[in-house]
């Protein structure tokens, strides 16, 4: 067992992140609905829809995002800010998840904010209604404006570009009108060709419909011009017909200017909802108003879209229905019909946003805008996971998620797929799966938890519904936690443990719940035992593997260790459950915020909110091990490779791994922003998924193996680069063993092979017109790329510091200078000019925008000074030394010719005697 161990897994890369898409504000789709465009913080995102990628950025200046749309060509994008200005965006041919600058900003484009915003279908007119009652109306390509409207008596509401095209006349005349809404309930419709005509009123509408007793959201046309939809908070939607004078495709305009202007509506449908989106569904494509099939849609404060018909009956919901207390939350904020995909898209309160398909009713594409604050996560398997887990595919596809609101989130790991399920009636606190993956359970603050299990073995199109309820605390239930074995051979579950807010624990038999989702109706799980476990509330409960021991972590500071007693039913006999208390682990100065049993020990792991993690004895429940680094609270803790290591998640935004032998923190994961409240670990223990309060989920995966053959790899080439350094020197190439030593990046080889070629000048032969003492070595000096030469200085710099090794420092820094050009080496370290290096510059630009060159010379002159100054102190004291000589008795020290001469004289000297 010991031997197939894997190693400890040291290093994690980023391997995926579920950022936010859309945290309120306008959507814009194209029109072949492959792209949408979002706003988070300020930004517009550009994201592919099927394949959930961003593809760019809008940015803003950190300024909300009020208005936007996206010209039907989808060349241009356009946007309203509350700083009140005007942003055009040119959207790239090709996208890296960049961040792209505005083409064109304008200043103050109204003098309120704006709130609606339309292009022509030609991409050639923009229109802003803003708040003070002014629609404006710009031409895209100069940004100049051509009509300026007023007279409405509040915020602009809605606008509605109606350029029809009607191929059946033989005469094609230009009609180009703008319809508007204001808070006056009028619909107003303005003549755009009036202005070329000089009209007198040009800039007072052609008509003004009232019908309406509130503020109209919405309003539509049919391709041929002739049909106009509104609909508004007063709960109905009106159908007009626009072939008043002047106002459809080739009729006489010569009596604009008496046009009636109280017409009644043809139609009016009562649809029970405040509406925020209304529009015409054009089912048979060629968008005829006379035909049958032509029907309209209507999205509100339901949170579902309506398709009716011409006579005002409903044909079917587009989505699914609300309970009255979430209404609110679920009601749908804007909406657009998308010609392409014959679907309509739904922006809702909570920022998801949904997709479904107008012939079929059915939900086509899901995408969650903003998780809000993550506060639990677990995997989940389609099928049952083999003992090899790695070897199958659908083994941990989905991951699910625990965020501030009633519906559990459900992340393909494999795909782009999403789905939110809808069951709780309040926040989803804590989530748990089953010993196989395909099961789950959720806790709530609606006091209930409750099982849910997959509808289809297919990973790709997998369903989850909940299949079981459990009712029965008094208070929230913050901790669940399900029989890690099943049995019958994996076909059936065995019990679940709640933890509340009501300080006790329940057991419930779920022998009878089914592993897979069928027609039928929702079970009521029965409550075997009641335990009152703490003091105050329970953060946490865990399981372990043997499905014979429970621990609960409380802010009471303890972790309880009970013993599980779990009798499922046999003939007559019901099931039967319990647990006894056999210990309490004390140390803890702050509330335990997670437990967790170990994988094949007996011992557990908890984290606090006093920053530690301890581990006890199951023995004694005594502390034997505690781990410190953490900054604030630790959240989460988990164990991975057998024990040998753990895996914690804190309020300080940190993911840390720790060594359970050395008691030291191994790696640390930093991409979150706030607490990190999730922690899941893969059944093969190759990914964590850390999710947080920021709405970030981040997958880790374990590249310890491929960081240790690209370790390997690289000592390898090292040790063949070392041995072909040796065999250069030996050989006597030093062109190429310097080279090889500038790529190694060993200075200590370099600095003994200009020593070595130092020493040995006057053994050379090589020698005569030659700088350094190597013909080679002066070649190689003079043909250094800019990169090379500028390391080569920094190691001579190093070098002059010391004055063992100035002498080959200098002999080298000599030998550059000589042999190269004052603009390479210049060049090397930046490009700078001479005349910039030259001239005096001011105190304020030395302590700021000082180069890398000028940093260079600086470091060399003052220890090139010192060693000169130190030669000469050197000279001048060997004239001292001559001058001592010099003085002492110098027949002594004379030539040898004086010693002659001496020596003759003392001869002389003893023959007279």
């Amino acid at each position: 067992m010991v031997g197939n161990q894997r190693p400890k897994s040291r290093s994690y890369k980023k391997l995926r992140t579920i950022e936010p898409l859309h945290t309120g504000g306008p959507v814009a789709i194209t029109s072949d609905g492959s792209n949408i465009i979002t706003c988070v913080s300020g930004e517009a995102l550009f994201t592919d829809i099927k394949r959930s990628r961003l593809l760019c950025r809008f940015s803003s200046d950190d300024q909300s995002i009020t208005s936007l749309c996206l010209t039907p060509d989808a060349s241009h994008l356009v946007t309203f800010t509350d700083a009140s200005s005007l942003r055009l965006f040119k959207i790239p041919k090709t996208f890296t998840g960049q961040h792209v600058p505005p083409s064109r900003v304008t200043a103050r484009p109204h003098d309120a904010p704006v709130h609606v915003c339309a292009v022509d279908p030609t991409s050639t007119y923009l229109a802003s209604g803003s708040a003070d009652g002014v629609v404006k109306v710009w031409e895209l390509s100069t940004g100049h404006v051509t009509h300026v409207f007023k007279g409405h008596g509040g915020v602009v509401s809605a606008l509605k570009f109606n350029f029809p095209r009607n191929e059946s006349l033989v005469q094609h005349e230009r009609v180009a009108q703008l319809i508007t809404a204001s808070v006056d309930t009028k619909i107003r419709v303005f003549d755009l060709t009036a202005t070329l005509r000089n009209d007198q009123g040009a800039l007072r509408p052609i008509v003004v419909l009232e019908g309406h007793d509130s503020v109209p959201r919405g309003l539509d046309v049919t391709p041929d011009g002739k049909w106009l939809v509104s609909g508004g908070r007063d709960a109905v939607v009106l159908i007009w017909d626009m072939t008043f004078s002047g106002a459809t495709l080739g009729q006489s305009k010569s009596k604009s200017k008496d046009l009636v202007t109280n017409l009644t509506p043809v139609k009016t449908i009562p649809v029970l909802e405040r509406v925020e989106a209304v529009g015409f569904v054009h089912c048979d494509r060629s968008g005829s108003a006379t035909t049958v099939d032509q029907c309209l849609f209507t999205a509100g404060e339901k949170g579902i879209v309506k398709i009716w018909d011409w006579k005002g009956a409903l044909l079917r919901h587009l989505g699914t229905s609300w309970e009255q207390e979430q209404e609110e939350q679920r009601q749908v904020l804007e909406a657009m019909y998308v010609p392409t995909l014959e679907a309509v898209l739904s922006v809702h309160a909570d920022q998801n946003i949904f997709i479904h398909s107008v012939a079929s009713g059915k939900l086509t594409q899901q995408l969650i805008g903003f998780n809000d604050e993550i506060v639990d996560a677990a995997f989940l398997s389609p099928t049952i996971c083999p003992s090899n887990a790695s070897a199958s595919n659908d083994c941990d596809s989905y991951i699910a998620l625990a965020t501030n609101s009633s519906l559990i989130r459900l992340y393909s790991t494999l795909g782009s797929s999403v789905q939110l399920l809808p069951g709780h009636s309040d926040i989803v606190l804590s989530l748990d799966r089953s010993a196989s993956g395909r099961s789950f359970a959720s806790g709530s603050k609606d006091n209930s938890a409750r099982i849910w299990a997959p509808s289809k073995s297919s990973a790709a199109s997998t369903q989850w519904s909940c299949v079981a309820l459990c009712e029965g605390h008094a208070g929230s239930v913050g901790a669940v936690a399900m029989s890690r074995t099943l049995r019958d051979n994996d076909t059936r579950l065995q019990f679940l443990l709640t933890g509340s807010q009501d300080r006790t624990i329940k057991m419930w038999d779920l022998s009878d719940v089914p592993l897979k989702c069928g027609s039928q109706q929702v079970l009521k799980c029965r409550s075997l035992m009641t335990f009152k476990a703490h003091e105050m509330d329970i953060n946490s409960l865990d399981v372990a593997p043997t499905d014979q021991l429970l621990a609960s972590g409380s802010q009471d500071r303890t972790a309880n260790i009970y013993e599980i007693l779990y009798h499922p039913s046999s003939g007559a006999r019901p099931p039967s459950g319990e647990i006894k208390l056999l210990g309490t682990c004390k140390g803890h100065k702050r509330g335990v915020w997670s437990v967790k049993f170990g994988r094949t020990e007996r011992i557990l792991a908890t984290g606090s909110g006093d920053k530690t993690i301890k581990l006890w004895n199951l023995q004694d429940f005594t502390c034997v091990k505690t781990f410190e680094g953490h900054a604030n609270s630790v959240l989460r803790v988990d164990f991975i490779n057998d024990g040998t290591q753990l895996v914690s998640s804190g309020s300080d935004g940190l993911v840390k791994l720790w060594s359970t032998k050395e008691e030291e923190c191994t790696t640390t994961l930093d991409n979150h922003e706030d607490k990190v409240w999730a922690l899941a670990v893969s059944t093969d223990e190759r990914v964590i998924v850390s999710a947080a309060a920021d709405s970030v989920v981040t997958f880790w995966g374990d590249c310890t193996e491929e960081y240790e053959q690209e370790r390997e790899a690289k000592r390898v080439e090292q040790v063949l680069k070392e041995q072909d350094f040796v065999n250069y020197i030996a050989l006597q190439d030093y062109r190429r063993a310097i080279e090889l030593a500038l790529s190694l990046q060993q200075p200590g080889r370099l600095f003994s092979l200009f020593r070595d070629i130092r020493s040995s000048v006057k053994h050379s032969s090589t020698t005569k017109g030659s700088v350094t003492g190597d013909l080679a070595v002066d070649e190689v000096l003079r043909s250094l790329s800019g990169q090379d030469l500028a390391q080569l200085l920094q190691y001579v710099r190093d070098w002059n510091s010391n004055a063992k090794t100035s002498g080959v420092a200098q002999s080298v820094l000599y030998a550059m200078v000589k042999l190269r050009p004052i603009e390479d080496i210049v060049s090397a370290f930046g490009g700078e000019s001479l005349e910039a290096l030259s001239s005096e510059i001011s105190p304020r630009k030395q302590a700021g925008g000082r180069t890398a060159f000028k940093d260079l010379v600086d470091s060399l002159i003052p220890y090139t000074q010192r060693h000169f100054s130190r030669l000469e102190r050197l000279v001048q004291e060997s004239f001292v030394l001559d001058y001592i000589l010099s003085e002492m008795d110098g027949e002594i020290f004379e030539g040898d010719g004086h010693l002659v001469a001496d020596a003759s004289m003392i001869h002389a000297n003893e023959g007279e005697r």
